[in-house]
């Protein structure tokens, strides 16, 4: 068996259940073929100190970690910089929060050389290299650049922009050009693949064979969408777990003669959460019944709190949330519990189960398993509705959920009330139409998809 390589930003062991996603997707592929998962080491060091360099390695069962280190400067411009400042903003469709600075893009392919040059030294020559998100765009041209001709392939977590918000970034070409260094381009969706072709049959001339198989620059790059999934049946035993029972079981009691709204995700202005309080405040105007009845549970994770743009959407959402409640609240009803913090993911299968409705409306996601993860928490004898954005790459495969426009606050709200009384025959039919599908494309299958498909020579 070849040694699979990870590369991503951050590392993880693969051991441990708080690692997230992308570690459980690996984690067996790595250790079965006593892999290496290279990355930063999250931590920052002074560059008079001259270590910059140096690499540190720990085994994690089967697996080796191997990690660097990053100056300030480096880390603020690389990663806080371009690959948030920028990156993040253009590939969420948000020109007007990105920080066009040139000096960042020096340090953003300053940083991916040195996270060459390092990983170039533990490389072996039928090694099987997979770079994970926006961060690490150009390593596979820095290691071809060193001389590594391993099958390298990219996976791209975020969404991909059209190609005429894509070419709003400065050397748009020189990134987009990096991409035709790996073998395989994995993106989530087929909109992001079509944004890919379309791009790069139109500014950079490339030939189209098949459906996925382009050449630009010399090279030739295969490019799929592999849409990632859950481990359904992992995130089942967790809601089988004491913390998950018990949360459940504390909001059954608490909220008993209550219907719960629930919403999951990272404070980001990608996440549509001012849009999704002001729909719930529609509903409460447009269909008065849900007052003194409905109750939204917002969980928003801090996140990036150092830059502008989500302290002003942290202060926007207290205030929103205080509005709603000082306007519809009463003694004994808080129509918005408003959290904003991180909560333990042990105990979130039990607040999904004990959710009538889940509203999932990014304005804009590379995929969303918020929306996989409810519908895996569901009794399936009486089970939630999923409310999904249909700018959410989860859009393009879970068609059973109740698909809106996350900015059409009267769509949002008609959508919420149709999910508040649906019938249960009906909610049954979705929910194990939904389940089946997250099953069969299971981040497993997701894993061993790419990894068949890089490892095959067919380009």
């Amino acid at each position: 068996m070849k040694r699979l390589v990870v590369v991503s930003n951050r590392v993880a062991d693969p051991r441990k259940a708080a690692a997230g996603g992308l570690a459980v997707a690996l984690g067996d592929a790595l250790s079965d073929s006593g892999g290496l998962w290279f990355g930063w080491s999250g931590q920052m060091i002074e560059p008079e100190r001259g270590t910059e360099s140096r690499l540190q390695q720990q085994r994690a069962g089967n697996v080796t970690l191997a990690t660097i280190d990053l100056t300030q400067a480096d880390h603020d411009a690389y990663y806080l910089g371009y690959s948030n400042g920028v990156l993040w903003p253009v590939f969420h469709n948000r020109l007007d929060l990105a920080d066009f600075d040139h000096g960042d893009i020096n340090s953003y392919r300053r940083v991916n050389r040195l996270f060459a040059q390092h990983l170039a030294t533990l490389l072996r020559p039928d090694d099987v290299i997979w770079i994970h998100d926006y961060h690490l765009i150009p390593l596979a041209a820095e290691l071809r650049a060193l001389g590594c001709e391993q099958r390298i392939g990219f996976f791209l977590h975020t969404p991909l922009p059209s190609a005429v918000v894509m070419a709003a970034i400065p050397q748009h070409e020189w990134l987009m050009r990096s991409l035709f260094a790996y073998d395989l381009i994995g993106l989530q969706t087929q909109t992001d693949l079509g944004h890919f072709a379309h791009y790069v049959r139109n500014e950079a001339r490339a030939e189209q064979r098949e459906n996925d198989v382009f050449t630009a620059f010399g090279r030739t790059v295969r490019a799929q969408a592999f849409p990632i999934g859950i481990d359904v049946d992992e995130f089942i035993r967790l809601g089988e777990g004491r913390e998950a029972q018990t949360t459940y079981a504390n909001m059954r009691d608490q909220f008993a003669s209550k219907r719960l709204l629930v919403g999951v995700d990272r404070l980001d202005y990608s996440k549509g959460l001012p849009q999704r309080l002001r729909a719930f405040q529609r509903l409460l105007h447009d269909y008065p019944e849900n007052r003194g009845r409905a109750v939204l549970i917002q969980v928003a994770a801090p996140s990036r709190e150092s830059v502008s743009a989500y302290s002003d959407l942290r202060h926007e959402l207290e205030g929103l949330s205080g509005a709603i409640n000082g306007e519809f609240g009463e003694l004994d009803w808080m129509p918005v519990r408003y959290i904003n913090r991180s909560m333990a993911r042990k105990r979130l299968p039990g607040l999904y189960r004990a959710s009538s409705v889940a509203l999932v409306t990014p304005l804009c996601d590379g995929m969303n398993l918020v929306a996989k993860e409810f519908v895996a928490a569901q009794d399936p004898a009486n089970p939630g509705v999923l409310i999904l954005s249909r700018f959410a790459g989860a859009a393009e495969q879970m068609t059973e959920a109740l698909l809106v426009n996350p900015h059409d606050q009267l769509v949002v709200a008609e959508a919420t009330q149709r999910a508040l009384n649906m019938p249960l025959a009906e909610r049954q039919a979705r929910h194990a139409s939904l389940l089946e599908g997250i099953r069969r494309d299971d981040v497993h299958a997701w894993r061993k998809q790419f990894l068949q498909t890089l490892e095959s020579k067919d380009v």
